[in-house]
């Protein structure tokens, strides 16, 4: 028997109620919930500000005096204990052999019973680690697994999900054996037309062998090796590639090693399949970063883990509708914020073509919440780096690691030695990738040598200084690790238009003209003018991708506002129109050419109402209602100017406003349109995929929008909508965007926002015909057809 690993999956038992302990093996818990892991126990709600108020000054942002704030972890019931048990059997297991317990993220400090008994526990909610269970299994029959998770108040700054949030699973291995995570591959170098394939393998056991195939992405075998001798436990194998394939974002190209333990009589005894890429990255001074010999900026987004109305479950239907958005949206890079990346989303950078910042922690030692990592970093932050990189250093997507973000410890001597400290165990464990941290005490690491001792400078906001900090660190290049963080809700605009700092409405939303932006915080393009104009900004990570849940400023002392507004796309997975302010500069593939604000607003009928084109196209004509408003044409006076088409003195009437843009040769190139819309009159369903695959976890997003009697979208509907699944799927939750929105994910309704929300159709076992109807109070309902399939 080689390794085999059992996904822990199905027939749990959840409580958060049971207050005494319930690892004992007679414990009754057969009234507890039964659930599926990944599971977030706090995402079913209801929202309430009781969970997460606290009066505090976020010193990060500046603040002096203390102040009520509420929505800063989502408002969701993550706080307490919630106890999980499953049973499992192992069949044949005789002397010799092991059983590891793997866990890929349980929030949160986790500890773990077998059998009645503690078995193991670990302190960060975000670690992957693996207990060895070989001595407390109970062969041939069921063991009993119970894990004890305890989530405190004050111990995160955005919400951190409550739960079994990733997978659970039982690894059974031979005494020979590779080594849990021991297995590493590079791609060092190329000779002559030759890629140089590295593979360094731990094992366990002796007088063995090892054999490694490495085949293309046609499964072709293209490589084969086999050694007999090891060095310090390790094998050792330098293995070539012609004519390779190289992996970038544009050519996410895998190869696949297949590394064979044999022993002396020739018995295969464990095989690994690991995928990894052929790819050369290089930071240089004055030069910046290179993937492959070509010079390349980072595009990228930050991410949180949760997942809107999933919350922190993972999900790979949910997370490769996001990247499949990114891709369309041009960004080229994605940086995990402020945790341990989940493995599901590292295999679809690597499959999809993102490169990867994967960060660790948010605090070091010295704490930004109460109960916040710095009470595990003596004891564990060299362990859970070790796991990290092990666990995940074969992705050819990650391309530096980070060591923390924004952390207190910024200050003084005893952060520099940290510092060092944490990069020097990343440096041991991977050397061939290099170390950031995100910095936003620049001044102060310039004086006290801590942002010089970085093999990355990462500079969060703080635009002003990227001229003094490039010149003041050693290191060659400046790196955007948090940029922009632009406030703005889909859909909502606000009069008169103005560029603002820390705007607040009375309907708690900001505008979506992109002019908002926090007190430490800047527009996006800012950004721009420095990543255009300074080879040595090497790219940006935008904060962020998508909305999240927590971190509801500019309205975090204003109830009920309970998740972000930074989002490039919302908590739905919907663009705002920040996304293709982005994708005009990012999207080199495919033309951007787009309109806001909607055009419906009445009461405004001769007021002034700017109107913004965001394209990829250097000028346009805007015509309202036949009449020309004149032409623009992007030009160098202002940020704006430069990267954003403005017709500042347009006023409303309603009807049509229409662009026509022009090519280089001055040549009509492209026209887009917005029209006024009437009264709400049918409900239009439009899905991600049509075709879901049958395993109980596939998901179909489908976007929910209203249209007038002439199929004219309309931009203002909020509509309370009910939502039926019928056939071989369930419905699942729906997400409409607004921040402010205290209807629960999981019920079967909601109100549109800004005329849009999304249903997500979550597939069970069985293949077959699905349907999703849509109704609203005087509206034609919304019917669409959809299928699983094996």
């Amino acid at each position: 028997m080689m390794s085999q690993t059992v996904v822990l999956k199905d027939n749990w038992r959840f409580s958060k109620e049971v207050k005494e302990d319930a690892f004992a093996v007679g414990f009754d818990a057969s009234k507890w919930d039964k659930v599926s892991v990944p599971h977030d126990w706090a995402i079913y709600g209801p929202f309430d500000k009781e969970w997460d108020k606290q009066v505090s000054a976020i010193e990060q942002n500046g603040e002096k005096i203390p102040t009520e704030k509420t929505g800063r972890t989502g408002s969701l019931p993550h706080i307490g204990t919630g106890w999980y048990r499953n049973t499992f059997t192992i069949p044949e297991f005789k002397k010799g052999k092991k059983a590891l317990l793997v866990f890929e993220g349980a929030m949160s400090e986790p500890q773990v019973f077998l059998n009645g008994k503690q078995i193991g526990k670990w302190g960060y909610g975000y670690s992957y680690f693996s207990i060895d269970i070989t001595n407390e299994l109970v062969v041939g029959k069921e063991n009993l697994l119970a894990v004890k998770l305890t989530n405190m108040p004050f111990s995160s700054r955005w919400y951190p999900g409550a739960g079994l949030y990733r997978k659970v699973s039982v690894v059974v291995s031979e005494e020979e054996r590779f080594a849990q995570w021991g297995t590493f591959i590079t791609t060092p170098d190329m000779k002559d037309n030759n890629a140089v394939v590295d593979i360094k393998a731990e094992f366990h056991g002796s007088n063995v062998s090892m054999e490694t195939q490495i085949k293309d992405a046609n499964n072709k075998v293209i490589a084969t090796q086999k050694n007999t001798e090891t060095k310090d436990g390790k094998f050792h194998q330098t293995i070539l590639v012609g004519k390779p394939n190289l992996w970038s974002p544009e050519t996410p190209y895998l190869y696949t090693a297949v590394t064979k333990l044999y022993a002396a009589d020739g018995t295969l005894k464990d095989e690994q399949n690991i995928k990894f890429g052929i790819r050369f990255i290089k930071y240089e001074p004055h030069v910046g970063f290179s993937l492959n010999g070509k010079i390349t900026k980072f595009k990228g987004v930050c991410l949180h883990h949760d997942l809107g109305p999933l919350g922190a479950a993972i999900n790979k239907a949910a997370l490769k509708r996001q990247l499949t958005i990114l891709k369309d949206l041009g960004c080229n890079a994605i940086r995990s914020s402020h945790n341990m990346p989940s493995f599901e989303q590292l295999e679809l950078a690597d499959e999809m073509g993102f490169m990867f910042l994967a960060e660790s922690f948010d605090e070091w030692a010295k704490p930004k919440v109460e109960n916040g990592y710095h009470r595990f970093f003596s004891e564990y932050a060299e362990k859970d780096i070790v796991n990290l990189v092990r666990a995940t250093r074969n992705h050819p997507c990650i391309v530096m690691w980070s060591s923390g973000n924004e952390v207190p410890d910024q200050w003084g001597a005893e952060g520099v030695k940290r510092a060092r400290w944490l990069q020097d165990i990343f440096h041991r464990e991977d050397p061939t990738r290099p170390v950031t941290v995100g910095m936003d005490q620049v001044k102060a690491t310039m004086e006290s040598g801590f942002g010089a001792l970085l093999d990355i400078p990462g500079l969060n906001y703080r635009v002003h200084l990227y001229e003094e900090a490039y010149k003041t660190f050693p290191q060659g290049f400046i790196l955007g690790s948090e940029t922009a963080s632009t406030v703005s809700s889909r859909g909502i605009y606000k009069f008169p238009v103005v560029k603002e700092k820390n705007k607040q409405y009375p309907d708690f939303q900001s505008s979506s003209y992109d002019l908002e932006a926090c007190s430490w915080s800047n527009v996006p393009d800012e950004d721009f003018v420095l990543q255009d104009d300074k080879p040595w900004v090497i790219g940006e990570f935008v904060w962020t991708g998508f909305d999240y849940l927590g971190e509801p400023t500019p309205y975090d002392e204003k109830w009920p506002s309970r998740s972000s507004y930074f989002g490039i796309s919302d908590l739905a997975g919907l663009p705002k129109d920040r996304f293709y302010l982005y994708r005009s500069r990012w999207n080199t593939k495919d033309k951007t050419l787009h309109i806001l604000p909607h055009w419906n607003w009445k009461g405004r009928e001769g007021e002034i109402t700017p109107v913004f084109v965001y394209t990829s196209y250097d000028s346009a004509e805007l015509f309202v209602n036949g009449k020309s408003m004149g032409v623009q044409k992007k030009n160098n006076s202002t940020p704006q100017n430069r990267y954003r088409l403005m017709w500042n003195d347009v006023k409303y009437e309603p009807g049509t406003v229409k662009v026509v843009a022009f090519d280089s040769n001055g040549k009509k190139a492209a026209e887009s349109e917005v029209k006024t819309a009437g009264d709400p009159y049918k409900i239009v369903l439009n899905a991600d995929r049509k075709t879901i695959k049958a395993d109980g976890e596939d998901i179909s997003f489908v976007t929910v929008s209203v249209v007038d009697k002439n199929g004219i979208p309309c931009p203002v509907a909020d509509n309370e909508l009910q939502f039926k699944v019928t056939g071989a799927a369930t419905y699942r939750a729906a997400c409409n965007g607004d921040a402010t929105s205290l209807e629960i994910f999981h019920q079967d309704h909601m109100k549109l926002f800004s005329g849009k929300l999304v249903v997500l159709v979550k597939t069970i076992e069985t293949a077959g015909a699905i349907q999703l109807e849509v109704t609203g109070k005087g509206l034609q309902k919304g019917k669409i057809n959809l299928k699983s399939e094996r």
